[in-house]
């Protein structure tokens, strides 16, 4: 049901059990802090699990990252729509040891194009703590735009960047 993408060195696939323990970490750790972090292994848990759900009740969510030459686990990708999201996120969310390799921009890419060709979904934002400045960056390189007016989840201080529309 969840649809694999290949790219040059990434594949986009479904999460597996063994990724939690690296992403549980992670979201344990200060790194989290722009995902509403630090959190539990519960609250990791219910976040893990969540992405998931998203394939089955919305027919689109998000994938692990894996490095092609290792294997390695590497993050999350994809696209939301909690109930309470006003628009369809495109998210990310890189481990420490993935950062600085243009993982995250490769993996971003490909589940936006994912998204606008293969299910439709034309526009998209990325909601981003305004302290998250690796992710303001990564936005801006993937030719998103800040877009003050836009509604936020909860009035969720976030910023918002949206993503260039498809061509007609």
């Amino acid at each position: 049901m969840i649809p694999m993408i290949a790219t040059e060195r990434l594949i986009l696939r479904a999460q597996r059990m063994s990724d939690f323990a690296a992403y549980a970490e992670h979201m344990a750790s200060d790194r989290a802090r722009y995902e509403d972090g630090p959190k539990n292994l519960k609250e990791a848990w219910f976040d893990f699990a969540g992405s998931q759900g998203h394939w089955l009740l919305l027919g689109f969510g998000c994938w692990a990252i894996e490095r092609r030459e290792d294997g390695a686990f590497c993050g999350l990708t994809g696209v939301n729509r909690h109930v309470h999201y006003p628009e369809h996120e495109l998210g990310w969310s890189l481990l420490e040891h993935a950062e600085g390799q243009g993982i995250a921009f490769e993996a971003a890419t490909a589940a936006r194009e994912y998204a606008r060709n293969h299910q439709r979904i034309g526009e998209l934002v990325s909601y981003i703590d305004p302290d998250n400045a690796r992710s303001i960056r990564l936005a801006e390189r993937l030719g998103a735009v800040f877009d003050p007016k836009a509604a936020t989840p909860d009035n969720d201080p976030c910023l918002v960047y949206r993503h260039p529309k498809v061509a007609a």
